[in-house]
């Protein structure tokens, strides 16, 4: 039986190409060393699943993951909810625990930093990412504001008028500015669209401060944060781009608008590249049952339509969660590659947790998965992933190798400094508050001109200092004023000396 299994497992995880180590596999308390288990490079853009109890080394799992794919060239997107994973810039270090681990898992640790650009949603532990309210579009804005069809036309008929005025919506104020205006002195614009209720309006205001309240406000606005720039490769590893988000865990709502922001755009600008041999993108969503809780319906289409349909361009989700019934299951059938921390049963709602994640797994003469799920230690996790023709690999229990970066967080004011120095702080460090639909629409009301200055830190454009109107008034302006004219006229060839002339 022994030999079946070594061949079995040995055959099922023999792949053509790179391979990502996840570890050695285990069978009645051993460990064979001589066998590698790990992923095809090639189908990490299939999806996966890494899940288990609290404190089972999920993490440690997507950290090891993440930092392999980019010692290859992969570049990774991260949601840290919890700030667990900072060290991924750090290398790791040493121990008898990891020696003797990494030895059974026929390795030798190798401490090894990564390329990391830490960001944020507020700004306060990262660098401050944005998107303008008209790179949303009013499908998708509708969406993370929750708004019924008729809401949703009367936001479409908004995102048209702004259109067709050139009036740009940059961050909420404009939004906000046109939906009065547009309930107030200009009702008039819209008479042949039947115009808009100042019921409807005013949902669609409410839903403005209820966004604001969640701090949306900050995230609405320029620079806007630009998606290419998550496949970024220097000196040939891929850039792991960390969202750090312990500061908004509170506030589901802005995440929950951000990734629905994201993943649209990458969708909508990368090219279908098909099949290839590693893929452009993996993201990694931590705690992703915190992503899930709550989530309004339209986050969750969104989440399964980008799933469904963003393979085809190169990008791999993984979803990092407790058990697999955190997935909502239209996106959990998308999931091919599959580890499986311990689960414990400790309640009767923990035994039927177990018992649908056991039959979510391929049968195998080897394991009694579930109890096989209740015994795993730390660090250990049941595997099936996909082979390169797609179909699922024998299901293994592993002993998991250990990343080779810092299994741990650096201090936050370090992360606070890494973001200060790096290139992206020049380019999305300072807000920049252009002329846009607000100050246009305010201007038309007051009858007077805006000013065309961009400002940045957040400002808005000041008006000109009445210092500037008294100087051009003044006896010596107007003197000076008359020579360019007189001096103008002259090289036209044209007489300025009598009051009779024709011009």
């Amino acid at each position: 039986m022994a030999d079946d299994f070594s061949k079995t497992i040995t055959d099922g995880y023999t792949f053509q190409g790179p391979v990502l180590l996840l570890g050695a596999p285990m069978r009645d308390g051993k460990v064979v060393a001589t066998i590698p288990i790990g992923i095809p490079v090639a189908m990490m853009n299939r999806h996966g699943l890494i899940a288990g109890a609290t404190g089972t080394g999920k993490t440690k799992t997507l950290q090891s993951l993440a930092g392999q794919l980019s010692a290859i060239g992969v570049p990774a997107f991260l949601a840290d909810l919890k700030g667990d994973l900072s060290g991924l810039c750090a290398p790791g270090v040493s121990n008898p625990k990891i020696e003797e681990r990494a030895k059974a898992c026929g390795i030798a640790f190798q401490p090894e930093a990564g390329p990391v650009e830490f960001v944020s949603l507020t700004g306060k532990s990262g660098n401050q990412l944005r998107a303008t309210v008209s790179s949303f579009g009013p499908l998708l804005l509708a969406r993370a504001m929750g708004l019924n069809e008729t809401q949703q036309s009367v936001l479409a008929l908004v995102f048209k008028y702004c259109d067709e005025r050139k009036l740009l919506l940059l961050d909420l104020p404009d939004l906000r500015e046109v939906l009065q205006y547009l309930t107030g002195p200009g009702s008039a614009d819209l008479v042949e669209f039947g115009g808009i209720s100042k019921a409807t309006a005013g949902v669609l205001l409410r839903k403005i401060v209820e966004l604001e309240q969640q701090g949306a406000d900050v995230f609405f606005g320029e620079p806007e944060f630009d998606v290419q720039d998550l496949l970024r490769v220097e000196g040939g590893k891929g850039v792991m781009t960390v969202l750090e988000l312990t500061d908004i865990q509170d506030r589901p709502a802005l995440f929950s608008t951000f990734m629905m922001w994201l993943l649209a755009s990458l969708y909508r600008e990368l090219p279908e590249v098909g099949d290839i041999d590693k893929p452009k993108l993996v993201f990694f969503f931590d705690e992703a049952h915190l992503l899930f809780e709550e989530a309004s319906k339209a986050f969750l289409s969104q989440i399964e339509q980008v799933v469904r349909l963003v393979r085809s361009k190169g990008v791999g989700v993984f979803f990092v969660t407790q058990t697999p019934k955190d997935v909502p299951g239209d996106v959990l059938a998308q999931l091919g590659n599959r580890v499986q921390h311990a689960l414990r049963a400790f309640t009767p709602d923990d035994e039927k947790a177990l018992n649908a994640t056991a039959n979510t797994f391929p049968r195998t003469p080897f394991y009694d998965i579930p109890k096989t799920l209740t015994s795993l230690g730390i660090g250990e996790a049941l595997v099936t992933v996909l082979s390169p023709r797609g179909t699922p690999t024998p299901v293994v229990a592993t002993l998991l190798a250990p990343p080779k970066s810092l299994m741990g967080p650096i201090p936050p004011d370090e992360v606070v400094k890494r973001a200060a120095a790096s290139s992206w702080h020049a380019k999305y460090g300072t807000a920049i508050d252009r002329e846009s639909a607000r100050e246009v629409l305010q201007a038309r009301v007051e009858g007077t001109k805006p000013s065309l200055a961009p400002v940045a830190h957040g400002g808005r454009a000041p008006a000109a200092p009445d210092a500037v109107g008294t100087i051009l008034k003044s006896p010596v302006a107007r003197e000076v004023g008359k020579e360019l004219i007189r001096g103008l006229f002259g090289v036209l060839g044209v007489s300025t000396g009598s009051r009779r002339s024709r011009w």
